[in-house]
């Protein structure tokens, strides 16, 4: 039995051509995505792929997707050729205490530019946020001075208090206060709470998903950090992930399957970061959300 669609009510027809149509902009939206998805993940695959090769397979032509033999005990190699441990020991404790620092001050920099009232609090703000235009390079050979004159060469601190402060995290933490209703302050100080308090009690909790963010983002930073790391340690002991994988060049050659397994064990712990913020900053976004502004 067919339908004569000219027999069809007008609104009918036009609400399957409607249908037919969001149906087809849905299609066409996935399948624009799923390309863009495997464009972006392609890198990660071709890491994979070639840490999993031997060493003359990398570099063989013609190359191919695939390799022709599975070698997954270079993952183990890698890390028993080098002092890995202690690779990943040192960037763990250089990114962690970068990201305490900087969340902490940041917390404490952003609520004072956002909530207190003091003279020249714009100008000030706007000169702290202009360093962000200044380059990493041009600190480095200042920063490296200081750092040597008080002794701090090949040591932690050495590593973490030079790059531990970032007008970039107090920026985004204000811009997201900001956004948080000044109601919750005056009700907590009418309770005799102290703006520490506030901003401990009231404030953070409110700002997790920034405050996520900022921390996924300045972990990863300084995860894969190469210069600073570079200029301000000397020797192995000290050394972290990325100028640890630097020493499988040697003169001999570049064993690129070695560096590919190391660079694929190195994103694990980022990985990881982004899945357990990933809860904390929507479910912080959807509490956000519903204060509707200032």
């Amino acid at each position: 039995m067919t339908i004569d669609p000219t027999s069809l009510h007008p609104h009918s027809v036009s609400q399957h051509r409607h249908r037919i149509l969001r149906r087809v902009g849905t299609f066409v939206s996935y399948t624009a995505l799923s390309l863009i998805a495997l464009l972006f993940l392609f890198p990660f695959f071709w890491m994979v792929s070639n840490a999993v090769r031997s060493n003359a397979e990398v570099m063989a032509v013609p190359v191919r997707i695939f390799p022709e033999e599975y070698h997954w005990g270079t993952f183990v190699e890698a890390l028993v050729s080098l002092p890995f441990g202690t690779f990943l020991l040192n960037s763990f404790v250089v990114a962690c205490g970068v990201t305490a620092i900087v969340i902490a001050v940041s917390c404490l920099s952003a609520y004072a530019f956002a909530r207190l009232r003091f003279p020249g609090r714009e100008g000030l703000l706007l000169t702290y946020l202009s360093t962000l235009m200044i380059p990493q390079v041009m600190l480095v050979i200042p920063l490296f001075l200081v750092v040597s004159k008080l002794g701090w060469i090949n040591t932690y601190h050495g590593m973490i208090l030079p790059v531990a402060f970032s007008s970039f995290g107090t920026f985004l933490l204000r811009q997201f206060i900001l956004g948080i209703p000044k109601d919750l302050d005056e009700a907590a100080m009418m309770d005799g709470a102290s703006r520490l308090r506030i901003l401990v009690t009231v404030i953070v909790p409110l700002a997790m998903p920034a405050i996520g963010l900022l921390a996924l983002f300045t972990f990863i930073a300084q995860w894969k950090s190469f210069l600073w790391p570079l200029i301000a340690t000397s020797g192995v002991e000290m050394a972290t992930l990325p100028l640890g994988l630097t020493l499988f060049q040697t003169q001999q050659g570049t064993a690129w399957n070695y560096i590919m397994a190391g660079a694929t064990i190195s994103m694990v712990p980022g990985v990881i970061l982004a899945i357990v913020l990933q809860r904390v900053i929507y479910k912080g976004i959807a509490v956000s959300s519903g204060f509707g502004g200032r």
